[in-house]
C-alpha cells in the first residue's frame, strides 16, 4: 500500500542526533527513573525491588488497570473500560484510522498537523478534504468553512487540540459548535490531544471524548508527561462501536503493551499534578522567553502560542523552509523542523519545551546568525 513518506519524522531522523542546540525537541524536558521516583515520594531501591521481581509475560492484554486508572482521571466522563493503550499516540492515532476509515470514504483533516492524521486515510484510498488554519486566524478552524467541508459521506473530522505545530487551541465553545457539524452529518470526530493540559494560562483543555458521543481522544506520555521513552498511548472513547472497531484492529498489531513501561507510566498518573505543574512551568517560562526574542527580532514574527510545546517562527527573507534548516543544522548546530514538513513555508517550527538553558542558546545562536541576513 502506498503512503506519503513522513516529512517530520525522516526530518528528525536525519538532524536530531547531530544537534548542538536542540530546538527541534517536542516533549517537555524528559526525566529519568530517578526524578520520577523523587517527584512520586518513592524509596528508589524498593520500588525497582518490587519491579525486578515482576515476570515478564505479555501482562494485561488492553492495559494495566492502574494506568488505565491514571489516564481516566485525566477526562470528565471517561472510564476504564473505555480506554484501550497503545504503542505511544502514533500508534493510536493509526489504529483509530486503520479501524475506521475505508476506501471511498470521506475525512476532514486540519492543516497544519501530525501528517499521519491526513496520510494516513488518504493512504486507505479516502477523499482527504484539508481544513488549512491560517496565522489570520490564529490558527482555528473557520467554522463557517468548515460546515461547507462536510458532508453525508464524511466518516471522521480529524482535529488536533492543542495544534501541532501552531500551538493553537480550541476552547469548549469552539469544540461544541465542530460537535454540532459533526452530529448532523454523524460522522466521528478524532482528536490528537497528546499536548492536551500545557496550557499558558489556568485554563480549561477540555476533551472532544467528554464532549462527544462519538469523539475519539488520542494522547500519550511522551508530551506532557515528559516519558517518552516509555512508548505508551492511549485511545478514550465512549462510543463502544468504535471501541471495539480498534480493539479487533488491535489484535492484528499489539498483543500488549510493556507491562514494565505501563507500570511507570501508573505511578506518572499517581502524581499527574506534580508532573503536569512541572511541565507547565518550563513551558510558560520559556515561553516568556521566546516571546521577547520574537520582540527584538527584526527578521522574525509568529502567532504567539496558547498552549503545547511548539509554534512557528515567520521569517520574512527569501529562502524556503527546509534550505533555511538545513544550513541552520548542517552549519550551525541548530535544529529547527521545516515549515514544509507541515506544508507551510517561510517558517520553521521551534519546540521550547526544552532546559531552559538549551533554548536561550539556541536563540542567540539564531540571532547570530540572522544578524548576518
Amino acid at each position: 500500500m502506498k503512503i506519503e513518506p513522513f516529512k517530520v519524522e525522516l526530518w528528525m531522523n536525519e538532524h536530531e542526533d547531530k544537534a548542538i542546540y536542540n530546538t527541534g525537541e517536542t516533549c517537555v524536558d524528559s526525566i529519568g527513573m530517578d526524578e520520577l521516583f523523587e517527584i512520586a515520594g518513592l524509596d528508589k531501591q524498593e520500588t525497582l525491588n518490587e519491579l525486578t521481581q515482576k515476570r515478564l509475560t505479555y501482562g494485561h492484554i488492553f492495559g494495566n488497570p492502574k494506568f488505565k486508572k491514571g489516564i481516566a482521571s485525566l477526562y470528565e466522563t471517561i472510564q476504564e473500560e473505555d480506554i484501550t493503550t497503545t504503542h505511544g499516540a502514533i500508534g493510536a492515532n493509526h489504529l483509530v484510522l486503520y479501524s475506521l476509515v475505508e476506501p471511498e470514504d470521506e475525512v476532514v483533516a486540519v492543516l497544519p498537523t501530525y501528517q499521519q492524521l491526513y496520510s494516513i486515510p488518504a493512504s486507505f484510498r479516502a477523499t482527504v478534504k484539508q481544513h488549512v488554519l491560517t496565522p489570520e486566524n490564529n490558527f482555528l478552524p473557520d467554522l463557517t468553512e468548515l460546515k461547507k467541508q462536510v458532508s453525508q459521506k464524511t466518516k471522521v473530522i480529524i482535529i488536533n487540540n492543542p495544534n501541532n505545530p501552531s500551538g493553537s487551541l480550541m476552547d469548549r465553545e469552539m469544540l461544541t459548535e465542530i460537535v454540532a457539524i459533526a452530529r448532523e452529518v454523524d460522522a466521528y470526530i478524532l482528536s490528537d490531544e497528546t499536548y492536551r493540559g500545557l496550557t499558558q494560562a489556568d485554563i480549561e483543555s477540555p476533551s472532544i471524548a467528554d464532549l462527544y458521543e462519538k469523539g475519539i481522544s488520542v494522547s500519550s506520555m511522551s508530551k506532557v508527561w515528559s516519558l517518552a521513552g516509555l512508548r505508551l498511548g492511549w485511545i478514550a472513547t465512549k462510543n463502544q462501536e468504535a471501541l471495539q472497531q480498534c480493539l479487533l484492529h488491535r489484535d492484528h498489531n499489539t498483543i500488549s503493551c510493556g507491562m514494565i513501561d505501563e507500570e511507570l507510566a501508573a505511578i506518572a498518573l499517581l502524581n499527574k499534578d506534580k508532573l503536569l505543574a512541572r511541565s507547565q512551568k518550563i513551558i510558560r517560562e520559556n515561553l516568556k522567553i521566546l516571546d521577547e526574542w520574537v520582540a527584538k527580532e527584526p527578521h522574525i514574527s509568529y502567532v504567539k502560542p496558547q498552549a503545547g510545546t511548539v509554534t512557528l517562527l515567520y521569517y520574512d527573507f527569501d529562502r524556503s523552509s527546509r534550505e533555511l534548516c538545513l544550513d541552520l543544522i548542517d552549519n550551525h548546530g541548530l535544529l529547527f523542523t521545516p515549515g514544509d514538513c507541515f506544508e507551510f513555508e517561510n517558517c520553521v517550527r521551534i519546540g521550547y519545551g526544552c532546559r531552559t538553558e538549551e533554548l536561550i542558546a539556541g536563540l542567540n545562536k539564531f540571532s547570530e546568525y540572522l544578524a548576518k541576513i
